[in-house]
């Protein structure tokens, strides 16, 4: 190589290498250009045409940079402090309102019986309203009647059932004696020597500290269980108040969070929802309530004692789902056990011949129009609310399967059959 044509070379390669940088900076700012305008289309709704699309491999500016005055968005990036700090509060969050969501547990527990009693009364004051009665009027009707229904069951059961508890545990000590007296316990007495351990046991029992302060403390733990059970109903009856007079505003407001494009699919889900959950509540109630009468019938005439207390008991049962009923029956064959075990026969066979005549003639004509939940996941349902909430819980365990196994059939099947 010639040296003279060294420093021409070097000259020549260096003009080669910034027309290079020049070339490659044009298209960096062509890039930045398609983009920003890209970018403007999809935030304006206007569909981008194909000579838009940016070309591949182009490199974008740091975030916050400008090219002829167009702004284009700013890059998306995190430390890894930022992410872990980010997370931390998330955390943090979530933990108070689990501690917030546990300290309100009553509250939500009043809430929640008033909007089934709510469900459960509304389609009575929808039935009035079609009728041309105003919904306030309705609202009053349906409280009203509702209140005076449980005035008039415990005025009228009440006093009976007072009577009957009192003499229950006056009666206690000789129903106690004359079960000591019968000959087989007095031959397991014998055997086992029941009654001396039993004595002993008791003995030692009188004699310590602990037993007598957990006696006074139940007493007072029950006391003040009394007074917040009322407490309770009466709070959830003045939510089932409100709730019922505001329902359709409720209803309104709850709707307008969904977006409109979703909003008449989400409506006619929510409304079948409450339908079911309301005529379920409203049918439980009224199956519990024939079992109830029609028991306190078949105590009058065979002459079981502590009928009306008994019936109480039955109709209270029947509340709960799939054990309600044989719990109640139970308790009335164990009671009328102590007349005679052949009254106890004859209370069981009344008791299979009526849960026979209840489910296949009582509960699908009142419940036909409610709910429809196969027996395992009723099963499954009455369960996981027994256990999550108790007798509360296991009441509205099936409606609640029943909405969620709708929104299963309405949403999700449909959206995976068509993909």
């Amino acid at each position: 190589m010639n040296p003279a044509a060294a420093p021409r070379a070097g000259v020549r390669a260096v003009q080669r290498w910034q027309a290079f940088r020049v070339r490659q900076r044009e298209l960096l700012d062509e890039s930045n250009r398609l983009q920003s305008e890209l970018w403007a289309q999809i935030h304006a709704g206007a569909p981008a045409s194909d000579g838009d699309v940016p070309a591949p491999g182009a490199r974008t500016r740091a975030a916050g940079s400008t090219e002829g005055g167009t702004s284009r968005p700013p890059a998306l990036w995190a430390s890894p402090f930022s992410i872990g700090f980010t997370g931390a509060l998330g955390v943090l969050l979530a933990w108070l309102l689990v501690q917030n969501l546990t300290r309100l547990s009553s509250v939500l527990t009043y809430l929640l019986v008033a909007v089934f009693l709510t469900l459960a009364l509304n389609p009575l004051v929808e039935w009035l309203t079609r009728r041309g009665v105003s919904r306030p009027s309705s609202v009053f009707v349906v409280f009203m009647g509702f209140v005076t229904v449980v005035a008039v069951s415990a005025v009228t059961l009440l006093p009976g059932v007072v009577a009957q508890a009192v003499s229950l545990v006056e009666r206690a000590p000789q129903t106690v004696e004359g079960l000591a007296t019968s000959p087989w316990l007095v031959e397991l007495d014998q055997r086992y020597a029941v009654s001396e351990r039993a004595t002993t046991e008791l003995d030692r029992l009188l004699t310590e500290r602990g037993t007598w302060t957990t006696v006074f403390g139940g007493v007072l733990g029950a006391a003040g269980w009394v007074a917040g059970s009322l407490v309770g109903l009466l709070t959830s009856a003045i939510l089932t108040l409100y709730l019922l007079a505001t329902l359709p505003s409720v209803k309104e407001g709850a709707y307008r969070l969904v977006p409109a494009s979703r909003r008449p699919g989400v409506v006619r889900l929510a409304e079948e929802i409450m339908r079911r959950v309301g005529g379920y509540a409203l049918g439980q109630a009224t199956v519990a309530t024939i079992n109830a009468v029609c028991s306190w019938l078949m105590m009058q005439v065979l002459g079981i004692p502590y009928a009306a207390i008994l019936a109480v008991s039955v109709g209270l049962l029947g509340l709960i789902p799939l054990i309600g009923a044989t719990l109640g029956a139970i308790i009335v064959a164990l009671s009328a056990l102590t007349v005679s075990p052949t009254l106890a026969l004859v209370v069981l066979i009344y008791y299979v011949i009526y849960q026979q005549l209840e489910n296949y003639w009582i509960v699908p004509r009142i419940m036909q129009r409610t709910v429809s939940v196969p027996g395992a996941v009723t099963v499954v349902a009455v369960l996981a609310g027994g256990t999550l909430l108790g007798v509360l819980g296991a009441l509205i365990a099936i409606p609640v399967a029943a909405g969620l196994l709708l929104i299963y059939e309405e949403v999700l099947v449909p959206r995976q059959e068509a993909h």
